[in-house]
């Protein structure tokens, strides 16, 4: 049967493909006596969401509204604590009923986005490396993406001059999140400002995926909220994923210009409903009653952190210190590229050898090609455990 032209330039994704790839291994596992497999390629933290959130989310499930569907108007509270929200935490006063919407994930709202403002040929510009939503909104929206190239050499630093006044003038909208994933780098606010004063001054859309704002473990995160120019050129996205450890339940929220959150809301409003209002209720306990769970969070992944890039570097992997909690975005040995392996070759071969799962760099972009993407999502001991594994491999070439 046919497809359609805008599904076949979406792909498989990396994850998907990965998906299938610890199926077989596991499979082989059981029937082989293998070691278990070590799962390090999702974002999907061990940690627990704060005893607050479920409970009030365990509260609220027997209430008969919490199963019915749920339109905007309904989500008033939830919208209401996210303003307050803001205010302590960037300090800066945002409208519930125009400024701030409820999405079913970050991703869903930036894989939207495109699709409420841009027109089919429009220009667009990402990160590159960029999370693949970002990429598969602009498919969606059968928009054409511009990249720009973040380098190792210049700290991931995103250099606007890459682009030619001309090239400014043909965009329609520019998506960039710091802290960046995947490569584990904090950023700089000014990065922020110098990106929203390009929007302003070229007439571009700027969305902010900033899901990892409480997750800085050096520095302090940059926020779109902090610019003054979001009310005319921005909306930013924020998660309960990584923060509240809520990635399973789906929740987050969008910030932006009144223009902006109308648009994304009209968008929603035709293809999904919001979330139960009982899962509405935990999110607003976790963001009332847990304030400084993500603080908590950030102790935990900085000594995984250290413990992991301690390990790596004696099983003679090349590694170097991130300043974002969750990740490390490692350059593949010289090793594995003399023998012929790119990056999906050599996290496959990884899996395939060691049990031990990765995401790979080309995954999220030319940008990504020589790198692949861990994330600290065990105990220490497991993930120490998984490096030496992941040594035996090295050897192995």
């Amino acid at each position: 049967m046919p497809i359609s032209e805008r599904l076949a330039r979406l792909g498989s994704g990396v994850f998907a493909r990965n998906d299938q790839r610890k199926l077989r291994y596991r499979q082989r596992a059981a029937e082989q006596g293998l070691a278990p497999l070590l799962d390090l390629s999702l974002g999907s933290t061990d940690l627990q969401p704060p005893p607050a959130a479920i409970e009030a989310m365990a509260a609220a499930l027997g209430q008969a509204e919490s199963a019915s569907y749920c339109l905007h108007g309904a989500t008033r509270p939830f919208r209401e604590a996210v303003s307050a929200w803001a205010q302590r935490r960037f300090g800066v006063a945002v409208d519930p009923d125009r400024e701030v919407l409820l999405l079913v994930g970050s991703q869903e709202g930036t894989a939207h986005l495109p699709l409420a403002v841009l027109n089919p040929g429009d220009r667009a510009l990402l990160l590159d490396p960029y999370y693949p939503s970002h990429l598969g909104g602009l498919h969606l929206a059968s928009a054409e993406p511009q990249f720009l190239r973040l380098r190792p050499d210049q700290g991931f630093r995103p250099d606007f001059d890459q682009l030619s006044s001309h090239e400014w003038d043909a965009l329609k909208l520019m998506v960039l999140g710091f802290p960046h994933n995947p490569t584990a780098t904090v950023g700089q606010q000014d990065w922020v400002d110098q990106a929203a004063e390009r929007a302003r001054r070229h007439d571009v859309v700027f969305a902010h995926d900033n899901p990892y704002v409480d997750l800085a473990l050096e520095g302090e995160a940059p926020a779109l909220l902090r610019n003054p120019l979001w009310r005319q050129v921005g909306i930013e996205f924020f998660s309960f994923s990584k923060s509240w450890c809520l990635g399973g339940y789906r929740l987050a929220f969008a910030i932006g210009a009144e223009w902006l959150i109308t648009a994304l809301r009209q968008l929603k409003g035709v293809v999904d409903f919001n979330q139960s209002l009982a899962l509405q209720a935990g999110a607003i306990a976790a963001l009332e009653q847990a304030p400084d769970w993500p603080s908590r969070l950030c102790d935990t992944y900085r000594e995984r952190r250290d413990s992991m890039l301690t390990a790596l570097k004696a099983e003679g992997w090349p590694v170097q210190t991130p300043s974002m909690a969750l990740y490390l975005w490692l350059a593949l040995p010289e090793t594995a590229s003399e023998q012929g392996l790119d990056s999906e070759a050599a996290c496959a071969q990884l899996l395939e050898r060691s049990g031990v799962c990765l995401t790979p760099g080309s995954g999220f972009g030319a940008g990504g090609e020589g790198w692949a993407r861990l994330a600290l999502v065990h105990p220490s001991a497991e993930l120490v455990a998984g490096a030496r594994r992941m040594g035996s491999w090295l050897k192995g070439l």
